[in-house]
């Protein structure tokens, strides 16, 4: 596998964590759409496993090798961190889109659009899943540096947990769809199209940090405050709304957890 080139394994790992979107987009097809509570564990489960990675797999690894390359170790992790955040930021302002499908919690972002809403919730779903995507390629490019901070084992770790927390993540935009009339064919396909973004926010990503070995520990970090934005932005406030917050933190806790062992076990 590591004969492979870096951008290579990144698109490969992306179309994985694509097609675990789609597998719980496709759900939909069998039996009921879930109800809110369950929406609001699955939202919670997906809220830990992105935080836990955000610090396992990208923040830990960033600091190790700031540490060895820096005079100044927490420069470039902050640095990396806020611009991260700040990246993501401005793409949520600047892109339309509506986090929830349900007419009583819609809430539209972004600049005033005429565009229908499940295009509006495909953007929102699609710009969460852009610094996955971007955390898988950056995990993978700096493995393929060859620095013990960042290993394969890791990358696989994290494609790993993204990948299982993308199938709540797919079903979140196809089984509001369903509710609102839309036919169960349909919400699966404009469920997956939101995934499709990962495989190239993944080889961006090994891309960028495969120009420099300086680059290394500013890309980690980065995508870390892309992955932190979006939990705290959109999973954490939809994953309380409806009463089921308790239920919500326990599965985040699991998640995070969950991520974890991965990350110890595989990196």
């Amino acid at each position: 596998m590591t004969s492979l080139h870096p951008a290579l394994l990144a698109g490969l790992a992306g179309l994985f964590t694509w097609g675990m979107t789609a597998v719980g987009a496709c759900s939909v097809l069998f039996g009921r759409p879930p109800r809110q509570r369950t929406q609001a564990v699955l939202l919670g489960f997906s809220a830990g496993v992105m935080l836990s990675a955000s610090y396992w797999s990208l923040l830990g690894p960033s600091l190790e090798l700031a540490e060895e390359m820096s005079a100044l170790p927490w420069f470039p992790p902050t640095v990396g961190f806020l611009a991260g955040a700040l990246g993501l930021s401005l793409l949520d302002r600047l892109l339309p889109h509506v986090h929830r499908a349900t007419r009583r919690h819609a809430v539209r972002e972004g600049p005033p659009t005429a565009w229908r809403r499940v295009t509006l919730l495909v953007l929102a779903v699609t710009i969460h899943n852009i610094p996955e995507g971007l955390a898988v390629g950056v995990a993978v490019g700096a493995a393929g540096a060859g620095d013990t901070a960042a290993t394969y084992g890791a990358a696989v770790a994290l494609a790993l947990g993204l990948g299982l927390q993308n199938l709540p993540e797919g079903l979140a935009v196809s089984a509001p769809l369903v509710h609102e009339g839309m036919s169960r064919g349909r919400a699966a396909w404009y469920g997956q199209l939101s995934g499709l973004v990962e495989p190239a926010a993944a080889v961006i990503g090994a891309l960028a940090v495969g120009v420099t070995r300086v680059s290394l520990p500013y890309g980690l970090s980065f995508a870390a405050g892309a992955m932190v934005f979006v939990v705290l932005e959109e999973l954490v406030p939809e994953c309380q709304r409806g009463g089921h917050a308790d239920a919500a933190v326990v599965a985040a806790v699991v998640g995070f957890a969950l991520m974890m062992v991965l990350d110890i076990a595989l990196g």
